[in-house]
């Protein structure tokens, strides 16, 4: 392999000096000399064999030719335990575990692309550990539904941000020499019936919104591969989506790398063949032999094969293979990834409310921590990726740790929680396991939480969901907290006002009751192997908090767009989930025809985003609608000052300057952000545009001067008429501030 990579480095060089710099996605094309040499001396089947999975998590390479097969890694917050060939159960290896990095919604609540980058390095040595090849991540579709059930794996409802996590997340991964597979390709924003639905939009919404993310990613930071989604767009599967795969993708945005699908997401071979897939997973039905058949009667070409072979040899020569007596020789988890893994929980959690109870006090002795998600570990559960991590921190054990000798850490669990289980549930439950979210409290367990309470100095009351309740495979019915937590926060608060609650969840919940009841919120998310001890560093004031919501917390979920509009749950009448349906006892019953039958017989869904480019804050403050709290929302321990902003339209860039000041006593980071607004445009927009952001640190007392630049091609819009990108001429409102709803300085640029 060594020889290749030379070949690659020196074709590299000689293209950026006769050329200039050479491209992320044209680094990848530097082997096809070598590449067309090797597809020769290939016979058609050993082709066709790279073209679908040759395990649960692997496709073949050619041995005789000295071609490796390549290695796949589910993610993306942790390199997944070892699995058996076939299947996703544990192959009971030993030195597996890994790093449960904080998830998606966590990392973007950081606002930090150095972190995203930190990250992803993380993410690549470990899979580089495990000879792995080749990441299934980052996942960065937009957040469109507050109740979606991929939420937590996801980065935020902007675009803007979405992309520059997404940006340095992939270059992180790849600059350890692991490939990305970035995903779900494209509008893949629920998990109801995720593997039919047709997601219907217009192409200004799809451009502006929802491919942004995957566009900087691929173009800048030469992802090199992508996964299709499950659903349709506009009609056709995205594994077969020719606007998307061959169009934009390989056509636009010049990507030179390989697809694979999302394991079962393949629907046909012609469809897959001709429609930009390359790699089927798992199974070999549509991407096998009826392609060498296909090939034989002539409605497919061999020429066709190589391209889509070609197109993963780039890869395979890009990414050197681990030897089998190298992989798999040490521990996957690294100590100086679990630190990475820290400072992002440490920057990722929100303070939302604060009334003076935080950080605890001094003279605090006696704390009552209530809620089992004070205790229940993140790492793993529902449906989809977990990481079989080395050790996690539970928020129990990290305050107790950081409490030290003369405080008492007292606990009770207060509320039953959610298991999850394939099919029904058994007639025999845990005591603290309830049949439903909707369960309401238990009398005895809130008696007992009270009985705490009451007793206590400081109540921390522990709230949110689990990974039961927001797992892949379905959508939550709705956000309300669940399991009777909303009466007893409010026995709690009226025990002992002295009160403090921590949301641990992937996405927002429903806080209509829990705020009036609670002087204090911080929400703490699923946040990695040391989640707890980052946690308590910020209760107890070791360190400011300073991370800022990604996404908006409606009031109610009726205010959201997408429900706000009628557009979910699916108005044709496509109710429920195809996951969910699969387990109905009914259904169980079924036989496989039968099944098949029933299953054809549904209405095909439909999510039509006729809220177009209005997502997230963008509908709340258009339409005028006050959230919970707001995206880019986020207290500390400090107050910031911002003064003296200036800007200045460049040949390619608005600079933007703004001094920043530190006003408190301790150490603190702020998130300076910058939305526009264009107060006389002809076009329509939203009032209020992200564009432009920056994580700053500062000392107490201190003041910098922050800079930032809007490139003027984020300021464009798709136009339709033309099928095109165009930059409107005309004023443009610069707003920077702390949260969208919290603007501090304003000035006016000209276009």
């Amino acid at each position: 392999m060594k020889k290749v990579f030379l070949f690659i480095a020196s074709a590299v060089l000689v293209a950026s000096a006769c050329n200039g710099p050479v491209s992320p996605q044209d680094r990848l094309t530097a082997n096809d000399q070598k590449i067309n040499e090797l597809i020769a001396q290939m016979t058609l089947e050993e082709k066709v064999n790279m073209l679908h999975s040759k395990t649960n998590m692997s496709s073949a390479g050619v041995e005789r030719l000295g071609i490796a097969d390549m290695n796949y890694a589910d993610g993306p917050f942790g390199i997944r335990e070892e699995g058996q060939p076939h299947s996703f159960q544990s192959a009971g290896w030993t030195l597996d575990s890994a790093t449960y990095f904080p998830t998606g919604s966590a990392l973007a609540a950081t606002w930090s692309e150095e972190l995203a980058y930190k990250y992803g390095t993380g993410m690549g040595k470990e899979a580089r550990l495990r000879g792995k090849d080749v990441i299934l991540g980052p996942a960065v579709n937009i957040q469109r539904l507050p109740v979606g059930g991929r939420t937590y794996e996801y980065l935020s409802e902007d675009p803007i941000l979405s992309a520059a996590l997404a940006l340095e997340y992939t270059k992180g991964v790849q600059d350890q020499g692991t490939a990305v597979c970035i995903k779900h390709f494209a509008v893949n924003n629920q998990e109801t019936n995720r593997g039919s639905v047709d997601a219907q939009l217009d192409e200004r919404t799809l451009r502006e919104i929802y491919l942004k993310p995957f566009e900087r990613a691929i173009i800048e930071g030469g992802a090199m591969s992508v996964m299709p989604a499950y659903n349709k767009v506009n009609g056709d599967y995205c594994s077969e989506n020719e606007h998307l795969l061959n169009e934009i993708l390989r056509g636009e945005w010049g990507f030179k790398g390989f697809t694979v699908s999302d394991w079962g997401g393949t629907h046909s071979t012609m469809g897959a063949m001709l429609h930009g897939l390359n790699v089927q997973m798992t199974g070999d039905n549509y991407l096998g032999k009826p392609v060498i058949d296909s090939i034989a009667t002539g409605a497919l070409t061999e020429d066709l094969v190589d391209e889509k072979v070609r197109q993963i040899l780039r890869v395979r020569m890009a990414i050197e293979a681990v030897p089998a007596n190298v992989a798999n020789t040490v521990q996957t988890s690294q100590p100086e990834n679990q630190r990475i893994a820290r400072e992002v929980a440490e920057k990722s959690i929100v303070l939302l409310k604060n009334e003076g109870i935080l950080p605890i006090k001094a003279d605090v002795k006696k704390i009552a921590v209530i809620g089992q998600n004070a205790v229940l570990k993140t790492q793993s559960g529902g449906m989809g990726a977990g990481v079989k991590a080395l050790y996690e921190i539970t928020p129990l054990e990290g305050i107790r740790k950081r409490a030290g000798e003369g405080v008492e850490v007292s606990y009770a669990p207060g509320y039953k929680t959610i298991a999850f289980r394939w099919g029904p549930a058994p007639e025999v439950l845990d005591p603290l396991e309830a049949r439903s979210n909707d369960e309401p409290a238990d009398p005895a367990l809130v008696a007992e939480a009270v009985a705490l309470a009451k007793d206590a100095d400081l109540v921390l009351f522990f709230g949110g969901t689990n990974k039961s309740i927001e797992t892949e495979g379905s959508d939550r019915k709705d956000i309300k907290l669940p399991c009777g937590q909303e009466e007893l926060i409010q026995a709690l608060y009226e025990a002992n006002p002295n009160l403090a609650t921590v949301l641990i969840s992937g996405g927002p919940t429903d806080l209509q009751v829990l705020e009036p009841a609670s002087p204090a919120i911080v929400q703490g998310w699923w946040n990695g192997t040391e989640g707890g001890t980052a946690l308590a560093e910020v209760l107890f004031g070791d360190i400011a908090p300073s991370g800022k919501l990604p996404f908006t917390f409606p009031k109610k979920l009726e205010d959201s767009p997408a429900f706000a509009m009628g557009n979910f749950p699916d108005p044709n009448g496509a109710g429920g989930d195809l996951f969910s349906l699969m387990f109905r006892p009914d259904v169980l019953k079924m036989s496989a025809e039968e099944r098949q039958q029933f299953l054809a017989s549904l209405p095909k869904p439909v999510s039509k985003y006729t809220e177009r480019f209005y997502v997230g804050y963008r509908w709340f403050d258009t339409k005028e609608i006050a959230p919970m709290y707001a995206f880019g929302h986020g207290l500390s321990y400090v107050n910031f000052d911002y003064d003296d902003l200036t800007a200045k339209v460049g040949k390619d860039a608005v600079k933007v300057t703004v001094k920043v000041e530190n006003e408190g006593s301790m150490p603190a980071d702020e998130v300076v952000q910058v939305y526009v607004n264009r107060p006389e445009s002809k076009v329509e927009w939203p009032v209020k545009e992200l564009k432009a952001f920056r994580r700053v640190s500062l000392n107490a007392g201190e003041t910098k001067t922050v800079t930032l630049e809007i490139p003027l091609k984020d300021l464009r819009y798709w136009n339709e008429a033309d099928n095109a990108w165009t930059l409107e001429n005309g004023k443009l409102l610069l707003l920077v501030g702390s949260a969208s709803d919290d603007i501090r300085e304003t000035t006016e640029v000209t276009i």
